[in-house]
């Protein structure tokens, strides 16, 4: 069993900056893919980014060029600097992993989920 957990989210004004980490804890999958998602109010879950142990990422379009992904293998977390806010990043951001090596896109993917946390970005 592998435990996720999310930190770094607040209110941030638009324009501004958060770093979100996912800690993972229990059976890890340090060899394995790892995504962000998120959820904004009444919307469906969507693909954010991904990174796989080798730092190869995948990114959604809105957000290239304004939030990196990144982890640090040795302590099991994963990054997401996330730059020039804007009211639409407002959601709930998962973290997840699972058994797949690529940066992929797709939730069917993930096994393991956080809790998640909430960004809210201010105009």
């Amino acid at each position: 069993q592998v435990q996720l957990v999310e930190s770094g989210g607040g209110l941030v004004q638009a324009g501004g900056s958060l770093r979100l980490s996912c800690a993972a804890s229990g059976r890890t999958y340090s060899s394995y893919t790892m995504g962000w998602f998120r959820q904004a109010p009444g919307k469906e879950r969507e693909f954010v980014a991904a990174i796989t142990r080798s730092a190869d990422s995948a990114y959604y379009d809105s957000v290239k060029g304004r939030f990196t992904i990144s982890r640090d293998n040795t302590k099991n977390t994963m990054y997401l600097q996330m730059n020039s806010l804007k009211p639409e990043d407002t959601a709930v951001y998962y973290c997840a992993t699972g058994t797949v090596i690529v940066p992929a896109t797709q939730e069917r993917s993930y096994a393991y989920w956080g809790q998640g946390i909430q960004v809210t970005v201010s105009s």
